[in-house]
């Protein structure tokens, strides 16, 4: 029986996965996550995961959540070739050094300039004030200093001289903001050439289908109810 993956594709964290997944042809069957209709609160997704976020697994009677934790799981489930999670002590050390790092610098600070610009100003009908975007861009541009300035350094990838899931992971977050007009890699020809090179070991035809959902962002229309659940959360960010 194939491993299920339930996923929104607006979300950074279940590109990754799904990309990771698409490349490496590991069999899964897509259950596809609206979490603008809050399929997430579901009793039937919370037997899947009790925490109701997205992406999660279903492997037969084994359930698990947390993006990281999944890449983990079908890079062993699956045996994917060495270089996406190294067997080399050190260079092993390096993705993990990189995904545990993420949660807490690049993943938000990509990820909140989409709510910024596209999902609050489409779905609650406010616009954040700019200097509070500026604010979030700078931000993020501080963070992408750290990024090249100690993980990429003068590397072709994060780990060393192949692509491997922390590699994947950073593409997928740093594209959230790309998609809504912040151009992160103007100005910055290491971050364009490495951009370049992830996106060479990857068939365009997978990463159009990935980023679909991020494109047409502005199509996306939260639910009343979902919305008034998130309201208090979301608006803390024009605040």
């Amino acid at each position: 029986m194939v491993v299920q993956l339930y996923l929104d594709l607006l979300s950074q964290p279940c590109r990754s996965v799904f990309i990771f997944a698409k490349i490496n042809n590991i069999p899964f069957k897509l259950e596809f996550m609206n979490l603008c209709n809050g399929d997430q609160f579901t009793e039937e997704y919370a037997k899947v995961n009790l925490l109701r976020k997205v992406p999660a697994l279903k492997d037969e009677d084994f359930t698990l959540a947390e993006s990281v934790a999944i890449l983990l799981y079908l890079s062993r489930k699956y045996n994917t070739p060495d270089h996406w999670y190294p067997s080399d002590l050190q260079k092993r050390a390096r993705v993990d050094e990189y995904l545990s790092w993420q949660h807490t610098s690049v993943r938000p600070n990509a990820g909140v300039l989409l709510w910024m610009k596209v999902m609050i100003p489409k779905n609650f009908n406010i616009s954040c004030p700019a200097e509070k975007i500026d604010t979030a861009v700078e931000t993020l541009n501080d963070t992408l200093k750290e990024f090249e300035s100690k993980f990429l350094q003068d590397k072709a990838f994060i780990a060393g001289e192949e692509i491997s899931i922390a590699d994947l992971v950073a593409y997928s977050e740093l594209m959230q903001a790309f998609f809504v007009d912040i151009n992160i890699f103007e100005g910055r020809p290491k971050l364009a050439a490495w951009r370049q090179r992830v996106e060479s070991k990857i068939d365009q035809d997978i990463l159009d289908e990935a980023h679909k959902s991020i494109r047409n962002a502005n199509q996306r229309i939260i639910e009343p109810a979902v919305a008034e659940a998130y309201k208090t959360r979301l608006l803390k960010f024009i605040r």
